[in-house]
């Protein structure tokens, strides 16, 4: 079995609109709500492998947060250009070159990709909109990631800061 957990990056500032949107980093509720969320995840009893990550000032800022809480250091985050302004195919390619020792990974990406990405997961839950700092999860029924898209999926859970499953 293989587990992952899609994360949309946390609230992001938009207060200098003379930033590059790559190099936007979080605001103060986005600061809060990253390591809020990764403690609810610890409350869950989840677990990870590995952290892979855009990046993108505020999604990397949100994997860091996310690192602490789960007691990670920080250069042991993967960083994956293709996950900034990624498509669906871009977020399979991702997973199907992880390696297979890790059994669960976290991915912290951006909308609107990471919202059709996990909307291709599974059937048994479809979302509109994946807000900031949300956690989709799921199991995938393999023992290799590449082939994690035509295994089959059970839907875990669907957690983000004002609410969830």
């Amino acid at each position: 079995m293989k587990t992952i957990y899609i994360v949309r990056h946390a609230k992001s500032s938009w207060g200098d609109i003379s930033l590059k949107d790559f190099d936007r980093p979080l605001n103060e509720r986005g600061a809060t709500d990253a390591p809020a969320m990764a403690k609810r995840l610890i409350n869950k009893k989840v677990k990870i492998d590995a952290f892979i990550s855009s990046p993108a000032k505020r999604a990397l800022k949100t994997c860091k947060l996310f690192c602490e809480e789960f007691g990670v250091k920080k250069d042991e985050i993967v960083l994956e250009n293709t996950l900034y302004e990624a498509g669906v195919n871009a977020f399979y390619n991702v997973v199907e070159k992880t390696d297979d020792d890790y059994k669960s990974v976290a991915i912290f990406s951006h909308n609107p990709g990471i919202t059709a990405f996990v909307n291709t997961l599974c059937n048994e839950k479809q979302i509109d909109n994946m807000p900031t700092c949300a956690v989709f999860a799921v199991e995938a029924d393999t023992k290799k990631w590449k082939d994690f898209k035509t295994a089959e999926k059970k839907f875990l859970f669907f957690e983000y800061p004002k609410g969830g499953d």
